[in-house]
């Protein structure tokens, strides 16, 4: 006695023959709008925000840090200390006019006493009498060609003629700026592969749920010939829709919510800690890269999501064998 086949339920797929022979289905094996897709797309959505927002600071920080070092790496300054009996506002001259002097420098500029105490005013406070304090004066040498500019033959020259003048060419600044960057760009890749996992999961756990609940007919299609890429190819095109449906919307919050925090600096300008901001990170705009590379997000979730979807779904028919 043959045992009989299940027959599927009337709220799931039952194939169907088109008059030329092939096999379609009346309607599709996950329901467009099944409980878990929804719950899916919404997680989709937030691993994709977070992924993006992360890509798009990291973005940010990292033009700081390459405006930071080409600043720097076009400037190095003489630093001139003040000594009992000697006349330093005479040796900042002199540093200025031998700083000119050699191949390669573009300009050379003291530092005021009114931008010096600018400068130390966060930290000493306005009106702060620094003809009392042994502050040492600054000479900002710009550099024109890099190639033709030596800094040992300055720092020589300062060590021997200028009487407390020493020279720093912010060589620990640029490597350290270069250390920060690489560990910001290293901690938002480990952030987003630990996003990545956490969304192939989910997709794993949805794509269960929703064999689960077609069980039936998924065990029918199966035992009545159905390929298995058919099958898999039915739960692929609607996890695809569900990854560029959640990818889409979490990518646009993502980029959202940098232009809302760009707007909200941007408007608190003079306020205090704003110069700071300002000082540290420019313009707080994103890159053109910053945009592909959301873009890209985007594909690429909605793409990881129907493959892990598919290959989910192979992996389990391939037990009803």
């Amino acid at each position: 006695m043959k045992t009989p086949i299940p027959r599927p339920k009337r709220a799931a797929t039952a194939p169907k023959a088109k008059p030329g022979g092939d096999t379609v289905l009346a309607s599709p094996i996950v329901p467009p709008q099944a409980i878990a897709g929804r719950t899916l797309v919404l997680v989709i959505a937030i691993m994709t925000f977070l992924a993006g927002f992360t890509i798009a600071v990291v973005s940010v920080i990292d033009r700081a840090a390459d405006a930071w070092a080409s600043d720097i790496g076009r400037e190095v300054t003489i630093e001139i200390r003040p000594l009992d009996g000697v006349a330093i506002d005479a040796e900042v001259e002199k540093a200025v006019a031998l700083a000119q002097e050699f191949p390669g420098v573009g300009g050379a500029r003291a530092i005021s006493d009114a931008e010096t105490q600018r400068l130390l005013e966060p930290w000493l406070g306005p009106g702060t009498d620094l003809s009392a304090l042994p502050v040492p004066r600054l000479v900002v040498v710009s550099i024109d060609d890099a190639g033709a500019f030596d800094t040992k033959a300055l720092a020589d020259a300062v060590n021997r003629d200028i009487r407390g003048g020493s020279v720093d060419d912010h060589a620990l600044w640029v490597d350290r700026l270069s250390a920060m960057a690489s560990s910001m760009v290293f901690a938002g890749v480990g952030l987003m592969s630990l996003m990545l996992v956490a969304l192939i999961l989910s997709v794993v756990f949805a794509t269960r749920a929703a064999m689960a609940g077609n069980r039936d007919v998924i065990e029918v299609l199966h035992f009545c010939g159905a390929e298995d890429r058919f099958i898999a190819g039915q739960f692929q095109k609607r996890f695809l829709l569900f990854g560029i449906e959640g990818g889409a919307i979490g990518g646009a919050l993502a980029l959202l919510a940098m232009a809302i925090a760009a707007w909200a600096i941007g408007g608190s300008a003079g306020r205090p800690g704003a110069d700071q901001i300002e000082a540290m990170f420019g313009r707080f705009e994103l890159p053109g890269t910053a945009y592909v590379l959301v873009l890209s997000l985007v594909v690429a979730v909605a793409l990881l999501t129907a493959l892990t979807s598919r290959l989910a779904v192979r992996r389990s028919l391939s037990a009803l064998d």
